[in-house]
């Protein structure tokens, strides 16, 4: 690393991937920060540098070989699984420093020596304690995936046969026999031992809400433009299998729009003043591609001058708001996005959200990383 470069990052200050040391002796400590690192973004320690007021103290050479044993005990050791760091010597002005550099790790949820979780939180660090967090950990390390949970306190009662079969039936061209309904649960990785998974659930439930009662969509129906106002035209939470979740999500959104003749005769009913395969396009991608480790519900939101779609959950596999506009895409969820097609009698292959851009640009993204939450707006038609 260059020296100004290295200094221009010092005089920044600490963040959630820059950390600052003028001295390492705790092998445990250490350990801990790389942890830290690892489960979250990677980043750097700079040892040498005064932590409090940003001040290169600067490390001796007896200092220097001493540090990079301990750092070496501390990846190899002490986190579990070890991590692959490289450390570098900065000469800046006469004052040597160490940079450490972590990556983000790629076996996460990564421990220190006793087991311990540690996330970044902010310039500083915490232990993960909650069962969602450390989901998510698992998730992001291809460990995990919400939608292979298993439902504990469900049963074979709740799995939907009189829907399966016409399902199946269709889809594979083959007899469905009820008798093998556990042996169709796991070769479809919808449940296993009897019990529903988070997709088996949602593609084929008999009660959704009992089973996972914070999947649903909440709509509201706004008077203005603001999400502030405390009085709706109208509000409900619309439940049930994702087909029966896209259905009610599509008339609530149908059912608010104007229709335009657009060049139709006087007397023939219009068309929405939104293209319908926008609405389709962009609820069904909220729909299959959520997270699942959230729970929370999609929020559904038609205002005078727009509609929002917002899911829980910031987009996967570091995908951005430009390549999702070029058509690229993975999968989060992969079981309910290569099943839940069917239910929806839809059949689009692709990148929905390049074909509603295609039929109607006006439409913003916003991939909130922080608030682990993807939005799309569409901007309604000024009419005359």
């Amino acid at each position: 690393m260059e020296v100004l470069a290295l200094l221009e990052i010092i005089g920044n200050g600490e963040t959630t991937k820059i950390q600052f040391k003028s001295d390492v002796h705790n092998v445990i400590s250490i350990s801990q920060e790389m942890v830290a690192f690892s489960n979250t973004l990677g980043g750097m320690i700079i040892i040498g540098v005064d932590d409090k007021t940003g001040d290169v103290a600067g490390l001796s050479f007896q200092d220097i070989q001493r540090i990079n044993n301990l750092i070496s005990t501390a990846a190899n050791d002490h986190v579990k699984s070890p991590i692959f760091i490289t450390t570098e010597t900065i000469n800046i002005h006469g004052k040597r420093v160490i940079v450490v550099t972590i990556p983000e790790g790629t076996d996460k949820p990564h421990t220190d020596k006793d087991g311990i979780i540690w996330i970044k939180n902010g310039s500083d660090k915490r232990k993960v304690i909650s069962k969602e967090e450390l989901s998510r950990l698992l998730q992001h390390s291809g460990n995990l995936y919400a939608e292979e949970m298993l439902l504990q306190h469900s049963s074979l009662d709740d799995f939907n046969w009189d829907k399966f079969q016409p399902f199946y039936e269709e889809k594979y061209k083959d007899a469905a026999i009820k008798e093998d309904t556990l042996k169709y649960l796991e070769n479809l990785r919808l449940g296993t031992k009897g019990k529903l998974n988070i997709a088996g659930a949602l593609l084929f439930g008999k009660n959704v809400q009992k089973l996972i009662p914070t999947f649903f969509i909440t709509a509201i129906w706004f008077r203005g433009n603001t999400i502030t106002d405390t009085t709706y035209r109208s509000s409900e939470n619309l439940i049930g299998t994702l087909d029966e979740m896209y259905k009610k999500g599509y008339d609530f959104i149908l059912s608010k729009l104007q229709k335009v003749q657009a060049g139709q005769s006087f007397n023939s009913l219009g068309k929405s003043e939104i293209p319908e395969i926008v609405i389709t396009e962009l609820l069904v991608n909220a729909l299959i591609h959520r997270n699942y480790f959230i729970h929370d519900s999609i929020k559904l939101f038609v205002f005078e001058n727009r509609i929002e779609i917002t899911s829980p959950g910031k987009l996967p596999n570091s995908l951005t708001e430009e390549q999702i506009k070029k058509g690229v895409r993975r999968s989060r969820n992969h079981i309910i996005a290569s099943l839940a097609p069917d239910l929806l009698a839809y059949r689009g292959a692709g990148s929905g959200i390049l074909r509603a851009l295609q039929t109607y640009p006006n439409i913003e993204f916003l991939n909130d990383a922080d608030g682990e939450q993807f939005k799309v707006t569409i901007h309604r038609p000024v009419l005359n």
